[in-house]
């Protein structure tokens, strides 16, 4: 048996806007968590996927080609240069025959009999649609356990990447912050530098870079990863609405937004990475007490994008009302999470009002 967990993640600054070169701060949440495990099973080489939080219980090759666990498994066999063959008409046997024979050619071959069968089982603590990362975390976690178990772990950066694919069937424009912070466990300050390939939207301040020629029209990505350095730990509140928030629509319905009033979404864009970056002053400079007034800032900004709800208000205005010295929503927004920031000292204060004033869930973490 092969294990690996993944951690969940709330975003601290910079959501939506890190989709559009703002920089973003994340940082893994521990008390919650994915875990997958991968056994041999004496079924013929088939492989299945047991996923009992969501019911599932299923031979890969029986599972749709689009479903975002069956993507991941088949991402990982392909990285490791196995070929699966997942049709409906063929047999368990058939499918492990054919697993055998293209493996013998590549250089990753299986350091186990694939003959036998396998079952990744996939276990979760994270909220489903919550922007607490839960996809991003099973991704990474199935991934770990899977290409251990075939005899050769993946390093992160090929985690993230096969990750960051999955995220695209989650939220169909992924900003890649979430498989990020999962993937290496830590705080870290995230910008997504986009360039165009294509004569932008007008009015918009992205232009296509000097001298592309490419004939392809659409909008390529790079990504800058530093690990923020949390020179003074303190301690962030999580509330749950109990609201699925699918990261999806709120990225469509910003993108919407965008595209018809680019200036004025784009200067929304500009100060939520304003934020960003002096929030990433204070925390390496050890003065987290400053984040608070950041934070309320940057739920004005989100408030203004239409990612807010009624429920994440209230939430927010009952931990400043108990304490805290500042709160905004984490994620996609309309419903999943919020976060304040609290001291040690006041957290069971806010959590209390957290509760009274609708949260489903309330998690205490501290950030170092």
């Amino acid at each position: 048996m092969t294990k690996a967990t993944a951690p969940g993640k709330i975003i601290l600054f910079g959501e939506h806007a890190v989709v559009y070169g703002q920089p973003a701060l994340a940082v893994p949440v521990n008390q919650i968590h994915a875990d997958a495990e991968v056994l041999d099973v004496d079924r013929a080489g088939g492989i299945w996927v047991n996923a009992p939080d969501i019911g599932l219980h299923e031979e890969l090759s029986r599972i749709a080609p689009d479903d975002a666990l069956a993507t991941v498994i088949r991402s990982v066999f392909s990285a490791l240069g196995i070929s699966v063959i997942a049709r409906r008409t063929l047999s368990d046997e058939a499918i492990s025959l054919t697993v055998m024979e293209i493996a013998s050619s590549q250089t990753h071959a299986p350091r186990k009999d694939m003959r036998e069968g396998i079952e990744i089982k996939i276990t979760s603590t994270i909220p489903l649609a919550s922007g607490l990362g839960s996809g991003a975390a099973v991704s990474v976690a199935i991934i770990r356990a899977l290409s251990a178990h075939l005899g050769h772990p993946l390093r992160d950066e090929r985690v993230n990447e096969i990750a960051y694919e999955v995220e695209k069937i989650h939220h169909g424009t992924p900003s890649g912050i979430d498989n990020t912070v999962v993937t290496y466990g830590k705080p870290i300050f995230f910008l997504k530098i986009p360039y165009w390939v294509f004569p932008p939207i007008s009015g918009s301040k992205f232009p296509p870079p000097k001298g592309e020629k490419s004939p392809r029209w659409g909008r390529k990505d790079r990504n800058a990863i530093e690990l923020l350095n949390v020179a003074k730990p303190f301690t962030i509140i999580i509330g749950d609405t109990g609201i699925p928030a699918p990261t999806k629509e709120s990225v469509a319905d910003v993108r919407k937004l965008w595209e018809q009033n680019p200036h004025e979404i784009e200067t929304l864009f500009a100060a939520a990475g304003s934020i960003a970056k002096t929030a990433r002053q204070s925390i390496e400079g050890g003065h987290p007490e400053r984040l608070g007034a950041l934070m309320n800032e940057n739920q004005r900004i989100l408030q203004e994008m239409g990612v807010s709800s009624p429920e994440l208000d209230r939430l927010t205005e009952a931990s400043l009302k108990s304490g805290a010295s500042g709160a905004k929503l984490s994620g996609g927004g309309r419903g999943g999470n919020m976060i304040a920031l609290s001291t040690k000292e006041n957290a069971p204060t806010i959590v209390e009002a957290l509760y009274k004033a609708g949260a489903k869930n309330v998690i205490v973490t501290n950030i170092e």
